[in-house]
């Protein structure tokens, strides 16, 4: 990860170590409850720290070991080259769903995120419960 893809002032300890940032950013996206989401934005909100660009940085390098399909983009547009999957994840989990206009390339559906949104209140777990070990976490899903 380069330094400059992370908030000021974060800096990777070393290159075998998940970042500081990248394990916050994990922690949220791991307390998103099923069927629910959050934008990258949102995560950085809520961790006030960073941006939408750095949050999406640390999930295309880290996030494959947490549940990364319940954090979006703001527009709801699926995730390019995971649509199919995520399709599948938020079917699964009851995620609200905008059926895709005639117009939509591929005729895939969006997140209807005024009914799908989270906004990090009545946290899912205590912070202490992880699904994965960090190790577990190390590899991105883009």
């Amino acid at each position: 990860m380069s330094e400059q893809s992370l908030p000021d002032g974060v800096r990777p300890e070393n290159a075998d170590a998940l970042p500081e940032y990248a394990e916050r950013v994990l922690d949220v996206t791991e307390m998103i409850p099923p069927g629910r989401v959050m934008t990258y934005g949102d995560v950085a909100e809520y961790l006030e720290e960073g941006g939408p660009r750095q949050v999406g940085r640390v999930m295309s390098l880290y996030g494959g070991g947490v549940p990364w399909w319940r954090v979006v983009r703001a527009d709801g547009v699926l995730l390019a080259g995971h649509e199919l999957e995520a399709i599948d994840r938020y079917r699964e989990e009851g995620t609200p769903l905008k059926d895709a206009s005639r117009a939509a390339e591929g005729h895939l559906p969006r997140l209807d995120l005024k009914r799908a949104r989270w906004d990090g209140g009545g946290r899912a777990q205590d912070g202490g419960g992880r699904a994965q070990a960090d190790g577990g976490r190390a590899q991105g899903h883009t």
